[in-house]
Formats: C-alpha cells, structure tokens, sequence
C-alpha cells in the first residue's frame, strides 16, 4: 500500500460520523425540497383547475319585491323566503364596517385577498384545540363564495380555488376604493341569520328584520352585534339564543377595542347595553291588502310563480293613497251604522285605464275575498246600458226610437222565452217612451223589449266588447241584470270607461312598470292598451242619456258639483245589490253596496230604507267624486269626431223609428271565458293581456235565474226594480 493511499484511507475514517450525518441532512433537505415543490405543485394544480374569475358571472343573488304606489309610498312585500335590501356604501354606517373587519377580518385592508398570517394563525389555534375554531378565510374570500360559487363544503380544495379568485377580485377592485367596493358588496350579501322561516341576507334586511330600523340608524352595541351573527347565524341568534349573542356581542367589542377603532372605555360601556332586538312586522306589513293582492296575481301572470318569489323587483302601481282614504271615507259616511250593508268602489282613468282606486268597506284581516275584483254579483240596471251601446252601435236613434211602457206578459216568438216584466211600482208605466227617456227613468219594460229586438246575443255581444269577462248566457233578462256569475265592480268600472273614452274599450292597469335587479325596466304592463268599439258619436249620446239621468232621473243624488257627471243606477231583484256606475270626464267610478256572503234583501237599512241604486250607492259617488275628480280637468265631454248617424231599424216592439230592414249585429267569436290571441276589435277577440284578471268566484253565491225571465218579485212589483 503505497503512502497516497494511506493517507486517502485515514482521510476517509476521520471524516466518518460526519460524513454520514453530512449525507442524512442532505438526502433529508433534498426530500424536503422535493416534498415542499410537490405540494407547491398540488396547490398549484388545485388552484389552475379552477374557473377564472373573469369567466365567472355572478350569482343572482335576488331581494325582495317591493310594490309601491303612484307617489313611490311602499305598500307592502312580497313575501319570500329571502329577505334582501341592497343598499348602497353611503347608507352603511362606518361603525358597521369596522365591527365586521375587526371580528372577520382585521388584516383585511393589509392583505391582496388572502391572509397567509392568518392561515397560519388558524391551523396553530385548531390544532391547539383540536378541533376547527378559525378557518382563515378573508372577507373577499367569503365574498367569492356568495357571489360567484356558493359552495360551503368545508374542502382544502375549495379553500385553494377561493384564494385564487379572491386575489383577483382584490387585483380587479384596487387601492381603498375597491376594498370600500368589496366591503360594501360583502355587507350586502352576507347571511345574517333566520326568524320565523325567513332568512336575511345583508346588512339593511338584518337591520330591519333584528331592530325594526335603517342601517345607517344603528348604534355601536347594535352594530356589533349584527357583526358576529355571519359566523354562526342560527348559534348567535339573539331571539333563540339571547345569553351567547350578548357574549359574542361584547367580543367583537372588544376586538374592534383591540384594533384601535373604539376607545377601551367605549366598549366596556356598549357591553351594558341589553341587546334591545325588537320584532318587527315590516316585512309582512301591508297596505291596501286587497289592491296588492291583486298586483301580486298580475305579476305571477306576466312573469310566473317562480320569477316573483325570486323577487328583487320594483313594482311601480297607479293606486293613489289619497283617493283610496276618500273611497272608504265617503262609504263610512254613508254606510256609518253597524250591521249596514258592504261597499265596493273601482275608479278608473278614462285616458290611460290607470286604476286611481280600488276600495271595499272590508278590511283584508277579516276576509280575503275581495268584493271590488273577485265579488260577482248582478248588476242590475247597470246592465241596460249594454243594450244601449248595441242599439247605437246598429244606428237606431235613441231620440226617436220609441217603446210603449207597458206590463210585459208574453211569449217571445224569435227566443221561445215567457215574458213576465213590470216597474218598480206596479203600476208607473210612461205611455210611449223613447229609449233616452227610458234611460232616464230606467223603465224596465221598455230595455226589455229593446233587446228582444236587438237580439239577446247582440246585448251580450256589446257587453263583452266592452269589457266584460264573466260568461254571459245571451238570455233575454240579461238587460235588465238577471246575469248567473256577472259582474264584478272592477268590470263594469271597465265597460263604462268604454263609453267615457269615445268608444275605446281600454284594459285596467295597476302596475305602471317594473324595474329588475340588474335595473332593466319593463313597462309593458303599464302600456296603455285601446281597442276601438264603438265611434265617438256613439258614445256620445250614451253619455248624454246618462248626463239626463243623473240631472233629472234616478241619479240625481250623485251629481258632482262643478263637474258634468253622467251615471246609471242599477238594483237588482229582492233588493239585494245597488249599483251606481258613472262618470265625469276624467274619471269613471263604479259603486256597488249588499251583504257579501249571501243575497239578503236591503229593505230596511238604516238611514235608507229600501236600498236603491239611487240611495246608498249614488250618494257614495257623489262624496267620494266630489272629492276626487280633479276640478281642474273636469269639463264638458268634447264634441265627437265621428257624430252619429242612424240607419233605419223597426224592431217588432218599436212603436216608432224609420222603417227598414233590422241591420245585423257585428258578429264575433269571443267568448269571455276563453280569451283569444289577437284583439281587433268590435266583436273581435281580446288577448289575455287585455282580460284583467277575474278569478272564478268563492264567496258570495250569486242567484242564477231561469232562462226565461224571472217571475215578478212581489215586494218590488217585476224583474228588475227600477233604480
């Protein structure tokens, strides 16, 4: 062995121990390094597996829907299991910020979206206690998962791919405009816990829903304690757990001490504050329950079930308030006595078909049936003017057109039907009378012969025209209101506006437009939507009829001073439904008064006596007209465009009119009940658009007369007392 290898050999048996303590620290550092890059990789891995934000849209997250009337007054929500009410920064107090940031997040405006500190300081503190006590997610990362994946299994995973997106939410929304932007959106969006099945998400819902007010009203105890509810909604519920939510109160005070963003001693005096929760009934609460009821159907018809319980819309309504309080005001003057007999008014806006008001004596929490849109109920002699209409509409001259007021007791050749019809009295029969003169006096005897010779099917057919939706039977008492399901007051408040808009049959809008959550408006349902029916001409000496009637006949207690006002009564059989339906130039009312529930006979009302059209119902027109119709624009009706003229018609009860043959009545093939897909007008078809809604009727029965007329009633002296 030669001294060179010598020498290698001790070398090598010096450096022994070393040498493998030397290699074990490298082979250990190098499976570190190799360890540490594998797990960089499987992050790396997770985290490129995920979408990236910019492919991400945001989850509709909905809110309440929100009606409102003509003046923006909120009239109630539409119920949902979410409780949501954006608001924007400005409405969100700075103490709310604060408690939120120091309890969830207190590196939040130092971090790019992920808090590695606080990753770290989570994983010591849960394996201190063994157990998940902090989960090391950020406000942003939070808020990825609210707005864009909603997924809350608790996944190392899903951890990974929400830091991912959180730093580029951070990278999109920079500086401390986009940390307010994150907050504010954070603060909107977060859940707050659940009452009573409704859940609330968002700062202002929370607020409402906890303490009955604004966000921005919160006090400081109040604001911390909506700031440890996100952790653990249903754990820190203060109704359901009220000693832990007081504990977790009082530890985001004194984090929010900790952090500098409230002095120690305003803590310790926060902290003595109850809670002070308050139930509230703001979201339930409702105005005008009946009115709003009927919006909430109009909206599930246009958009369907599970687009309005989504919510999140601005419904914007044309009910006025005000007149609304005058409505049941002039019914409670009028019908001021217990035991007195119900009221119904609808009024509407002849130029657009804006509902101004729709009101009942009823309230919503004693019965859900609504006596204005759903109660169908004979109409009485208000049904006479359909006759009218027919008749102008075929160009017989109301002026000279003449029928002998007599006692009917006969058998109709053309229908088949027994006709058996008399007055009111008995026995006040006029001689002669022409059908202006018989609108006047709302002669039974007369209209009954009139649509005889018009034809029952043409009545109908005008009726229909008009507006009216309920099915109606083509016999021939229909003139005189012996209907089996007709109408309701929101029906004939429509055929009249017929009438009071030249001829246009025109639909009933509630809803002006609504607005979506993402600010698109949709102002299709408050499209004012007109079908012409009958010339202006026509119209017009329908209304002059009316206008007599109302001077000089059965409706003089309903004229409105200083305003050209034309009406038509109506009673009906037995005295159990009055009506008035009129008009002035800018707004057309319909009154309706009986007992809901049933046909009980109003002959003894106190104050009234027997109840006619021209008692209870045209004095409630008058007071509530009187307060409503706008003196301003109440004028005379404009003299028609197209005036109107006769063609010959000799109707085999005429006793006068020009000789010729009977001209056919208009033809058409709708049928109220099956509205059709395209409205052309005067006989033609209507679109379900243009059919409000009439939802078949639960409550009051309503009497269905025989196909021929009815027999005499013998308190009243005939089928249909006049008014």
């Amino acid at each position: 062995m030669s001294r060179r290898e010598r020498q290698r050999r001790r070398r090598r048996n010096r450096g022994g121990p070393a040498r493998i303590i030397f290699l074990t620290f490298g082979v250990l550092s190098a499976l570190g390094i190799v360890g540490v890059l594998s797990a960089v990789g499987y992050v790396v891995g997770i985290a490129s597996s995920g979408p990236e934000l910019s492919t991400l849209k945001p989850i509709e997250q909905g809110a309440n829907t929100e009606v409102l009337a003509k003046d923006g007054t909120r009239i109630g929500f539409i119920q949902s299991t979410i409780l949501r009410l954006p608001v924007p920064s400005t409405s969100i107090p700075k103490i709310v910020e604060d408690a939120t940031v120091a309890i969830e997040d207190r590196r939040f405006y130092e971090h790019q979206g992920v808090d590695f500190e606080g990753v770290i300081r989570a994983g010591v503190k849960n394996l201190q206690s063994g157990k998940t006590v902090q989960g090391g997610s950020t406000l942003t990362m939070q808020l990825i998962r609210n707005l864009y994946t909603e997924d809350r299994s608790d996944d190392f995973k899903r951890k990974i791919r929400e830091a991912k997106l959180a730093e580029e939410l951070e990278n999109k929304h920079e500086g401390a405009q986009g940390k307010k932007w994150i907050l504010t959106k954070y603060l909107n969006s977060v859940p707050y816990g659940t009452v009573g099945g409704q859940n609330a998400y968002g700062i202002q819902a929370a607020s409402r829903l906890f303490f009955d007010k604004r966000a921005r009203e919160l006090t400081l105890p109040e604001a911390a304690m909506l700031a440890g509810l996100p952790q653990l909604p249903s754990a820190y519920n203060p109704y359901q757990h009220p000693q832990r939510a007081l504990n977790r109160r009082n530890d985001v005070l004194q984090a929010m001490a900790n952090e500098g963003y409230i002095t120690q001693s305003e803590a310790e005096e926060a902290k003595a504050a109850p809670l002070g929760v308050k139930k509230t009934n703001y979201f339930t609460e409702r105005r005008e329950g009946y009115f709003f009821e009927y919006v909430r159907r109009e909206l599930v018809r246009k958009y369907g079930v599970e687009r309005v319980r989504k919510g999140g819309l601005k419904v914007y309504t044309t009910i006025d308030l005000k007149a609304q309080q005058q409505a049941r005001k002039a019914i409670a003057e009028r019908l001021p006595n217990p035991g007195d007999p119900s009221s119904a008014i609808v009024s509407i806006n002849p130029k657009n078909g804006y509902i101004k008001a729709m009101a009942s004596s009823r309230s919503f929490g004693e019965s859900k049936f609504d006596l204005a849109s759903q109660g169908r109920r004979q109409p009485g002699s208000t049904a006479k003017m359909f006759a009218i209409m027919a008749a102008l509409r075929r160009g017989v001259d109301i002026n000279k057109t003449s029928y002998d007021s007599k006692k009917l007791n006969f058998v109709d050749k053309e229908t088949g039907t027994k006709i058996e019809v008399s007055n009111s009295d008995g026995g006040a029969y006029g001689g002669r009378r022409s059908l202006f003169q018989a609108v006047v006096s709302s002669d039974n005897t007369v209209f009954q012969q009139l649509a005889l010779d018009l034809g029952p099917d043409a009545v109908r057919q005008a009726a229909y025209d008009m507006g009216v939706t309920s099915k109606l039977d083509a016999f021939p008492a229909e003139v005189l209101g012996g209907m089996r399901n007709c109408c309701t007051v929101l029906e004939m408040a429509r055929a009249y506006t017929t009438i009071n808009d030249g001829g246009y049959r025109i639909k009933p809008i509630a809803i002006q437009r609504v607005r979506f959550p993402d600010g698109k408006i949709d102002n299709s349902l408050g499209k004012t939507r007109r079908t012409k029916i009958f010339t202006d001409g026509q119209a017009h000496e329908a209304i002059k009829a009316m206008e007599a009637n109302v001077r000089s006949g059965t409706g003089t207690a309903a004229a409105v001073p200083g305003c050209p006002t034309a009406g038509k009564t109506g009673t009906t059989t037995g005295f159990a439904d009055s009506w008035f339906a009129g008009m002035t130039s800018n707004l057309t009312t319909v009154v309706w008064v009986g007992y809901p529930g049933s046909r009980v006979p109003m002959t003894n009302v106190q104050g009234w006596g027997t109840m006619f059209g021209g008692k209870a119902p045209a004095a409630i027109f008058n007071s509530f007209m009187t307060m409503a119709a706008d003196k301003g624009t109440c004028k005379e009706w404009p003299k028609p465009k197209e005036p109107f003229v006769s063609s010959p018609f000799f109707g085999r009860y005429a006793k006068s009119g020009a000789p010729g043959p009977a001209a056919t009545p208009t033809p058409g093939p709708y049928d109220a009940t099956t509205p059709g897909t395209t409205d052309t007008g005067a006989g033609g078809q209507q679109t379900p658009d243009d059919a409000y809604e009439a939802p078949p009727q639960q409550a009051p029965p309503v009497a269905t007369p025989a196909p021929a007329a009815p027999a005499p009633d013998p308190a009243a002296g005939g089928v249909t007392p006049t008014p």
